[in-house]
């Protein structure tokens, strides 16, 4: 008889300690009593009923899903392939394991046509540029879907973006005459700006000469810096000026120094260059040169 009890008292109690359950930090426990929802337990240590009470176990930490590439078709018919990763956690154990069966994948799924639909109504600058934009909204869409199923979506990041080749070959060619004409235009405005320095430095020298001997020793002071075999004169301005009046001053005289060209020379050179002879002219020239002249 005691051995019988002995034996009823140690099934009880290995019965009793079955329904010792303990969850980490990270778990939560959502008892079922007879079928219906009895509630969340954990993390820790809780007692359940044996053979009445079952528990299904969820982790409520961040989880990761890693979309696969798919083929989409943006807004401006470009055919090109995306990847993304989606972070999630559970806040509601309970809505997770009652409203959805696999929630894991139910996750998944909505992000893979969500990110489809929301990269297919922008066009390829867009996506390229603006990926905070499209995360965001990818991340606005699924989150509002989850929702009642106890889940809350942190983050989504789209991974990479392939462009077909010839798209690629296309967007280089377009960058290139971008950085060209942007090279043109910084070069335009520099020589822009160095000609008006260029002037005012003109006007500088104008007033004061002897700053154009000074700018000639520092140029000179520039080349000898260099290994070079490059000999140089410099001659002084003054030179350059006082040639300049000589020329001036020879021209002057040679305009007034001519001197009166007799008709009979007129009359054997004129033929002789195609010069048309008016010979009214020449005798009245004739006639002044034979008058006397008075004194």
């Amino acid at each position: 008889m005691d051995s019988i009890i002995g034996t009823l008292f140690a099934l009880a109690l290995l019965t009793g300690m079955s329904g010792l359950k303990i969850d980490r930090e990270y778990e939560r426990g959502v008892i079922f009593r007879l079928g219906r929802l009895k509630g969340v337990k954990g993390p820790g240590m809780y007692w359940i009923i044996p053979l009445v009470d079952q528990k299904a176990q969820v982790d409520v930490r961040t989880k990761t899903v890693d979309i696969e590439p798919q083929e989409t078709v943006t807004a401006d018919s470009v055919t090109i392939r995306v990847n993304a990763v989606l972070y999630y956690r559970i806040i509601d154990p309970s809505k997770a394991i009652n409203k959805v069966e696999n929630y894991n994948l139910a996750v998944y799924q909505t992000a893979l046509t969500t990110l489809r639909n929301v990269v297919g109504q922008n066009i390829l600058d867009d996506v390229l540029q603006n990926r905070d934009k499209i995360n965001i909204k990818v991340q606005e869409i699924v989150d509002e879907i989850t929702e009642p199923w106890g889940i809350v979506i942190e983050r989504v990041e789209m991974k990479d973006v392939e462009i077909p080749t010839s798209m690629q070959r296309a967007m280089a060619k377009e960058a290139e005459a971008i950085r060209e004409k942007r090279a043109r235009l910084i070069k335009a405005a520099a020589e822009q700006e160095a000609s008006i320095k260029l002037a005012e430095a003109s006007q500088l020298i104008v007033q004061n000469p002897a700053a154009l001997e000074l700018r000639r020793l520092q140029m000179l002071t520039e080349i000898g810096a260099e290994n070079n075999t490059t000999t140089l004169i410099m001659m002084p301005s003054d030179f350059i000026t006082l040639a300049k009046q000589w020329t001036e001053v020879l021209q002057n005289n040679n305009q007034t120094a001519v001197p009166p060209i007799p008709p009979n020379s007129i009359a054997s050179i004129a033929p002789t260059q195609g010069i048309p002879l008016d010979l009214s002219s020449m005798a009245e020239y004739q006639s002044s040169r034979d008058e006397p002249t008075a004194l």
